[in-house]
């Protein structure tokens, strides 16, 4: 099979991009830094000759997106926005204008597109787009908005030969430097793990190879188009996540911080408390309505098997052993 990858250097692509060449499948990233045999540079926005990847490939998997991980300023708002709609809007100029147009382009989306909300699950059935709620900071609409327009130039995208699939993932879990699990880690092991904000905030999440599988399952299923939640079944109220994240890592106690607390090290770390504040609750409806099943569905396994992965790569060389010196 072969797959391109738009935006696929960042912690998620990455991730695809080693499990799918490691099945065997011809793999092309697209990126603003060509750095590999199997990378081709673009801008995000125009068409060029990466497009010719497009053409007889079998699969499009579209990851391009500004970081979310920085302050919440307008400039990086729009950079947030206007790379999400550029990107899905030029692949889906690429594929239109293919000779061979692939069979399906999935287009990452996000699970903030669901209302801040404790009281129910989101699936895509029933549940709340966000943007209108009361007692929230007004800018977390815009990142509603940003959902919203990355999704809906997909939508609108004339590929009639190319079924499109948008994935609302909520936060992939991999031991990778740099990702999100990896920052809480941190946290964790600084003894700085506790609740924040009193913790009833829900956190949606999903173990990166589940994450995997079900791109796959997707790729596979010629019936299933449009969004689909990309969450384990096992959503969970922030403080229970922080604990047993705690539990993982064999830390006992970890701090709480309240809300104020909270702002100031977004602001240290540069970036905005939205991605601890807002209660994301959202289940995988469509997935499991489809026969999907996930091999982590509960957090505390899932955080000791994360660990488990993650802890070779941070103890530190013991040098050679008595056998292994010569």
């Amino acid at each position: 099979m072969k797959v391109v990858l738009p935006g696929g250097t960042g912690q998620v692509g990455t991730i695809l991009d080693r499990a799918l060449t490691a099945a065997g499948h011809e793999v092309t990233v697209v990126t603003r830094r060509p750095v590999r045999a199997h990378d081709i540079g673009w801008d995000g926005a125009t068409l060029g000759r990466w497009a010719a990847a497009v053409d007889g490939c079998d699969v499009v998997i579209n990851l391009v997106g500004h970081s979310v991980s920085c302050r919440y300023t307008a400039e990086n708002l729009r950079a947030m926005m206007d790379s999400r709609v550029d990107s899905a809007r030029v692949v889906g100029e690429a594929i239109a204008a293919a000779a061979r147009p692939p069979r399906v382009w999935l287009q990452m989306s996000t699970a903030t597109v669901y209302a801040h909300r404790f009281d129910a699950a989101h699936d895509e059935a029933t549940g709340v787009i966000g943007g209108s709620e009361d007692g929230v900071p007004d800018y977390w609409a815009y990142s509603v908005e940003i959902a919203k327009n990355w999704e809906r130039t997909q939508a609108e995208a004339p590929t009639p030969a190319t079924r499109k699939v948008a994935l609302r993932s909520a936060m992939v879990m991999s031991p990778d430097r740099g990702g999100v699990f990896d920052v809480l880690s941190r946290l964790v092991r600084l003894g700085l793990g506790g609740p924040v904000a009193g913790g009833a905030q829900y956190v949606s999440w999903i173990h990166d190879e589940d994450f995997v599988r079900a791109v796959e399952f997707l790729i596979a299923r010629d019936d299933l188009d449009g969004p689909v939640n990309l969450a384990s079944p096992g959503p969970l109220p922030h403080r229970d996540f922080m604990r047993a994240l705690r539990t993982a890592w064999g830390v006992p106690l970890g701090l709480p911080a309240t809300r104020w607390m909270a702002e100031l090290g977004a602001f240290a770390l540069r970036s905005d408390t939205e991605l601890l504040l807002k209660s994301r609750r959202v289940v995988p409806g469509r997935l499991r309505s489809a026969g999907f099943t996930f091999a982590c569905p509960e957090w505390q396994s899932a955080a000791t098997s994360l660990v488990r992965r993650a802890r070779p790569a941070r103890l530190p060389d013991p040098g050679p052993t008595e056998a292994g010196t010569t």
